[in-house]
């Protein structure tokens, strides 16, 4: 007898198991495939490297002290940063809400130089050393919240392939926070606004056509032609 061939098939069940140890779906789950994983050009599709970076090089729309552009921008940022922050994350990713990132920088940023003026005000009657470690910590928080919302404007430039400027985005919010915050709302603002109000065509529709029956031709030519009659029999008369 011929040898029986081995199948091709994977056989989809557990040996030596019973049916009640296996949950549905166990032996239907999805398989990673890394060769299907690939980051393709969005314009001709070909294939790119894992090391692929996008070029940042376009420019803002606006520079870094452009804030009078935009007045109620420029008020937001100077007397509410932290709402101006917020409607920047929750603007960049839509699933956060602005109130979380707008406490957090309420709590660090704001609360921060409160502390930082409290102390300078009440420093003859504070310890030396207390207030040499107050703003020792509080300069650490200002550059752990000027890499936080460095990387936030990091991910704003890889959205739109945008430049450093005028330097790296972790410094130009330790230097320039209030600048940047005006900056990145309107860069935003403005690509956004291009984006939702694209240039469109006005196409008319056509004119509605309707299919007539030979009958329905018959009756109106018999008709037409009826009244065309009763028009020439009309006779003028002098009153």
């Amino acid at each position: 007898m011929e040898e029986r061939k081995q199948s091709r098939y994977v056989k989809l069940t557990k040996d030596n198991v019973s049916m009640e140890d296996i949950t549905p779906g166990e032996l239907n789950q999805p398989i990673e495939v890394p060769q299907l994983a690939v980051h393709k050009c969005m314009e001709c599709g070909q294939p790119l490297p894992e090391s692929y970076t996008p070029p940042a090089d376009e420019p803002w729309m606006t520079g870094i002290f452009g804030c009078t552009e935009d007045r109620e921008n420029c008020l937001t940022g100077l007397f509410c940063p932290c709402v101006l922050f917020g409607r920047n994350v929750e603007t960049l990713h839509e699933e956060t809400p602005w109130t979380g990132p707008c406490i957090c920088h309420a709590i660090f940023v704001e609360g921060g130089i409160a502390l930082a003026t409290a102390t300078a005000i009440f420093n003859g009657f504070i310890v030396p050393g207390t207030s040499f470690l107050i703003f020792e910590g509080l300069f650490f928080t200002w550059w752990m919240c000027g890499i936080y919302t460095g990387q936030v404007r990091q991910n704003l430039q890889k959205k739109y392939h945008l430049e450093n400027s005028p330097c790296d985005p972790c410094c130009v919010h330790c230097c320039m926070h209030w600048c940047a915050l005006c900056q990145e709302h309107r860069e935003m603002k403005g690509r956004l606004s291009d984006s939702f109000f694209p240039e469109t065509t006005i196409v008319n529709a056509p004119p509605i056509q309707e299919m007539k029956s030979t009958d329905d031709k018959e009756h109106s030519e018999t008709s037409s032609s009826a009244n065309s009659k009763e028009h020439t029999g009309l006779e003028l008369q002098v009153v």
